[in-house]
């Protein structure tokens, strides 16, 4: 899959937070991934009540996913994650983990949402994706 990351100058420089403005992707095989949550396959939380813990077990898992497929965390070309109750000093966390998952080069497009509450109380962070392959 061939992707090209924009990130227009008239727009805010979004890599310095983990992700792009607009990613295009050549066609090809279109992956949609589930919300990926801070749980094991055997449904234990990982990191209870650690933001930072549940975000980087939400990636593991969606790299374990789209490599169940046959793709990469180089073919996700959308994410949109989901946060309990943001506050503005959980931004730099989730950007982190975007940068240690995806790299600054070509990371995916985001969208973060604030929601009051996921699928079970446990959960901090939930993270779907969209991939071309």
């Amino acid at each position: 899959m061939t992707r090209k990351s924009t990130n227009p100058k008239d727009l805010f420089n979004s890599i310095q937070h983990g992700f792009s403005q607009i990613v295009e992707a050549k066609p090809g095989r279109l992956v949609f991934i589930s919300g990926q949550v801070a749980w094991d396959e055997n449904s234990k939380i990982t990191g209870e009540n650690d933001l930072e813990k549940q975000t980087k077990k939400a990636f593991d898992n969606l790299k374990l996913a789209i490599g169940s497929v046959g793709g990469s965390l180089d073919d996700i070309v959308m994410l949109r994650i989901y946060i309990v109750d943001y506050k503005q000093e959980d931004g730099p966390i989730i950007s982190e983990a975007l940068k240690e998952t995806f790299g600054t080069g070509s990371p995916p497009a985001s969208t973060w949402i604030s929601v009051k509450g996921l699928a079970s109380e446990e959960f901090m962070i939930e993270i779907e994706a969209q991939a071309v392959i």
